[in-house]
C-alpha cells in the first residue's frame, strides 16, 4: 500500500470545465457539492482506502521561530497557498493507477448546475523512507 495525497485547490490548476467559482454556486449546489464529498469518503472507509479528509479556510499566517520570546506571525505575503490550497484527501491504495482513478471520480464532483467540475486534482506520494540495509 502506498499513501497519496490529492490537493483541491481553490485556483493555481488548470481551470476546470465547469469554471464557475463557489461563491457564485446556489445553496443547492454547494450542498449537492459537500454530499459527493462526504459520499465519496464513506466509500474509501468502505474499501479501507481512507486515511483523512480535510477542508480549508482561506485564514492562515506565516510563523517562524526568532530566538527568545513571541515568534513573529505575519499574514503574507503566503506562498500561494491560503489562495490555492482548498483541503485534501489522503488515500491509502495499492498503485498509483488506483490513486489516478480516485482522483479522477472524485474530479466529477458536481459544481453550478450539478454539471460535474471536472477541476484538476494535484497527485503527490508521500515519500517513502528507503529500505533499511541490514548486512
Amino acid at each position: 500500500m502506498a499513501k497519496y495525497l490529492l490537493l483541491k485547490h481553490y485556483r493555481g490548476a488548470p481551470a476546470p470545465v465547469n469554471d464557475v467559482p463557489m461563491e457564485q454556486w446556489t445553496p443547492e449546489e454547494i450542498s449537492a457539492h459537500v454530499q459527493y464529498m462526504e459520499d465519496f469518503g464513506a466509500r474509501l472507509e468502505a474499501t479501507g482506502e481512507f486515511v483523512d479528509m480535510q477542508a480549508l479556510s482561506p485564514d492562515g499566517m506565516f510563523v517562524r521561530y526568532d530566538g527568545e520570546g513571541r515568534p513573529p506571525v505575519t499574514d503574507g505575503p503566503f506562498a500561494e497557498t491560503k489562495d490555492l490550497i482548498a483541503g485534501w484527501y489522503v488515500i491509502d491504495v495499492e498503485t498509483r493507477e488506483r490513486a489516478i482513478e480516485l482522483a479522477g471520480e472524485l474530479s466529477a464532483a458536481p459544481g453550478a448546475g450539478g454539471r460535474p467540475i471536472h477541476e484538476w486534482l494535484e497527485v503527490r506520494p508521500f515519500f517513502a523512507a528507503p529500505p533499511t540495509i541490514t548486512e
